[in-house]
């Protein structure tokens, strides 16, 4: 079965000349959208694929800046190994591309080289593929400078044998989706300097990620617990942590709007703190060079004690999503970690919608972060979840020494305190770091016991 459909108007599908102020508007501004969006064909094939299974394609295409006009699916087991999606498929998607006047052929697979020339020498236009669509979008959201070392180490991965074909000139790097971020800067002199760059970047990124396990590595010191938040792209990570920490982080309805990790203090409800960190989210079929390039970032999430995995409950894929992030979590070595799922965006669902979601989920928490429903479910599952540190100890702090008090308050769980004549008497769970820290106040400890799950 073939289908072919469009996206807007006739009247819409005119391309429209580029003024010289929109030409010369930058592609690397963090917050840069195309004053004119490129006209792109959504092409899918698989058994059984209908149009509404490229709509995670077309939001992808949207957050780069195209405007899909049309989507050409082919129902086949297997690709055809000279045009990819058959000869007949061919004609109907040339007559499409320029019926609608597009720019852009999108196909939703990873294509091979030799499938990249044979396209566009067939149909006269640019072709991306998934993978070169999702390594644009990171380009474009990159504001670090890790992040955007580790997405140019990522695309010049995925260009370098993709650079013979393509002209002298390498035409394709003119501009416009597919080109966007660090890695367009001259690939065409040679694949030796391509390869001198790839060299060069991951010595950088391994330079960048030891300020990056120094900070790591204090963290995990200090004997504070530590969560991440994980989970498909867009599915609300960034609102989820700007409402229960007060960070502030980029919170947009675009997919991989964060890219940079952000680690927040929380505190929790019985008193004691944890950190929690945001990462970049996770989409199906995630190209393996941006898992190798984020790897270091991606380390957040598998170093961490519990992971807060996000997923957006109103989605009609949430399942599938709620997969695809856990593979990507065995895959960074994080599979084995506990987990707290947390709905989002129940706000948009009915009761009885909410009811499905709940029952095929058991133990999951309900929320909306854009409402703040749900909150203090979180909150309660992270105290409840999170480990506790190792030692209870019964101190007494001379009044004048505030700052132990202080310090116990910051990097400890206090569990009481009195006041006697001689100074204050605490009782808490520290950790070693801790205990070596204020033993001198120490009058008993013992291992703690692990608290009883409610």
């Amino acid at each position: 079965m073939t289908r072919v459909g469009g996206e807007g108007s006739r009247r819409d599908r005119r391309p429209r000349a580029r003024t010289r102020s929109e030409a010369l508007e930058s592609p690397l501004s963090a917050g840069w959208r195309p004053a004119v969006r490129e006209r792109a064909v959504l092409v899918g094939i698989g058994p059984g694929i209908e149009e509404a299974d490229l709509d995670e394609l077309a939001a992808l295409a949207d957050s780069a800046g195209a405007a899909p006009v049309a989507r050409v699916v082919q129902s086949r087991s297997e690709p055809d190994p000279a045009t990819w999606i058959g000869r007949g498929k061919m004609e109907d998607l040339h007559r499409e591309v320029h019926r609608a006047g597009a720019e852009l052929v999108v196909f939703d697979e990873e294509l091979t080289p030799g499938h990249l020339r044979t396209l566009e020498s067939r149909l006269g236009v640019k072709v991306i593929d998934r993978t070169a669509l999702i390594l644009d979008i990171f380009a474009l959201h990159a504001r670090s400078r890790e992040g955007k070392a580790q997405v140019e180490l990522a695309q010049l991965n995925y260009l370098l044998p993709r650079l013979r074909g393509w002209g002298e000139a390498m035409s394709r790097l003119g501009g416009g989706i597919g080109t966007r971020g660090p890695g367009e800067t001259k690939l065409e002199v040679d694949r030796q300097h391509v390869q001198r760059r790839i060299s060069k970047l991951r010595r950088d990124i391994r330079s960048m990620a030891k300020t990056r396990d120094t900070k790591r590595a204090r963290r995990q010191d200090s004997g504070i617990p530590q969560a991440a938040i994980a989970g498909y792209t867009n599915a609300g990570k960034s609102t989820l942590m700007r409402r229960i920490t007060e960070a502030d982080v980029i919170v947009a309805d675009q997919l991989f709007a964060t890219l940079d990790p952000t680690v927040r203090r929380l505190k929790l409800p019985g008193g004691r703190w944890c950190t929690v960190t945001d990462t970049v989210g996770f989409v199906a079929k995630l190209p393996h060079d941006l898992v190798e390039a984020f790897r270091s970032t991606l380390e957040e999430v598998s170093l961490a004690e519990l992971v807060v995995h996000v997923a957006d409950a109103s989605s009609p894929h949430v399942d599938e999503q709620i997969e695809a992030v856990r593979r990507v979590l065995s895959e960074i070595g994080a599979g084995e970690i506990p987990e707290v799922l947390v709905l989002n965006k129940v706000d948009l669902l009915n009761g009885s919608a909410r009811a499905r979601v709940a029952r095929r989920h058991p133990g999951s928490v309900p929320v909306s972060a854009l409402t703040g429903e749900g909150l203090q479910g979180v909150l309660d599952a992270l105290e409840e979840r999170l480990p506790h540190p190792p030692v209870e100890v019964e101190l007494m702090v001379p009044y004048g020494r505030e700052d132990v008090t202080a310090r116990l308050y910051r990097d400890a769980e206090v569990l009481s305190t009195r006041y006697d004549p001689s100074g204050t008497g605490v009782r808490a769970r520290v950790g070693l770091r801790e205990l070596a820290a204020v033993r001198e106040f120490v009058r008993s400890e013992r291992r703690a016991a692990p608290p009883q799950a409610g």
